[in-house]
């Protein structure tokens, strides 16, 4: 069974818009390592365009492209009308389905960045691993992380990796798992 990954960039004050944060080399091509060991990428609308238009027909030898140009996406959207760059579309109503038949399939993992999507796919009890890299850094806005959550995750702390930059990525598992 491969367990799906969550990973994000947050400050300290928890928020996670891609702009406020500017992750250094290291950080790069820590987030290369953790795309590279899936076997599959998933995707909201949202996470799908931003990466897209970055990183499609890059450098191939940029390790972030290397990493994310040939593996295979799944795009969860209600609102595309198609995908191409080794993705398939997937509607919201059939999120539930379909990454538990992701999950079901042998290999290394699959992972998922974002808000929205990781969000829905919690309270659908399906993160089988949260990576928060805490940047040290106070925005003083949002959007924040799990906004309008239902109910508490606990979670148990397994690893912590800390960054010459100071950034430190806390590695979580629900408890009980």
């Amino acid at each position: 069974m491969r367990p799906l990954r969550y990973s994000i960039n947050v400050t300290l004050d928890g928020c996670v818009d891609h702009r406020s944060i500017e992750p250094d080399e290291e950080l790069h091509r820590r987030a290369a390592e953790i795309l590279a060991r899936a076997d599959v990428l998933l995707f909201g609308r949202v996470i799908y365009g931003m990466m897209e238009s970055a990183w499609r027909d890059g450098d191939p030898s940029n390790p972030f492209v290397a990493a994310i140009d040939p593996k295979p996406k799944v795009v969860v959207s209600d609102t595309l009308e198609s995908v191409d760059w080794n993705a398939e579309l997937v509607r919201g109503a059939d999120l539930e389905s379909t990454v538990r038949k992701l999950k079901e399939q042998p290999g290394e993992g699959i992972y998922t960045g974002g808000v929205a999507l990781p969000l829905a796919l919690t309270e659908l009890g399906l993160i089988d691993e949260y990576e928060l890299v805490v940047h040290p850094q106070i925005a003083g806005y949002g959007p924040t992380l799990f906004a309008g959550l239902s109910a508490p995750v606990d979670l148990e702390l397994v690893d912590r990796v800390v960054y010459d930059s100071g950034a430190v990525a806390h590695h979580y598992v629900p408890r009980g798992r």
